[in-house]
């Protein structure tokens, strides 16, 4: 299992809130450290999807469980 150096709680928010706190948190991260994000907005797993591709972080994991999505992601830069 992937250690996490940071966790963010976007549960409750809807698109594109989880994203746009999940991009300030990486801005604020040193590279290669791991962001998890644990929402329950379902239109989440496509934007961080997306998002993953576009800016080079690595979608470590992307999960999801009782109406709850989880995703780790490894800043790049």
């Amino acid at each position: 299992m992937t250690q996490v150096d940071q966790k963010l709680d976007a549960c409750g928010l809807t698109c594109p809130m989880p994203l746009l706190k999940a991009k300030q948190a990486l801005n604020g991260m040193d590279k290669g450290l791991v962001l998890e994000v644990i929402a329950t907005d379902p239109g989440s797993v496509r934007d961080f999807e997306v998002f993953a591709r576009q800016s080079g972080h690595e979608l470590l994991e992307s999960s999801a469980a009782d109406g709850v999505y989880r995703y780790r992601l490894r800043k790049a830069q």
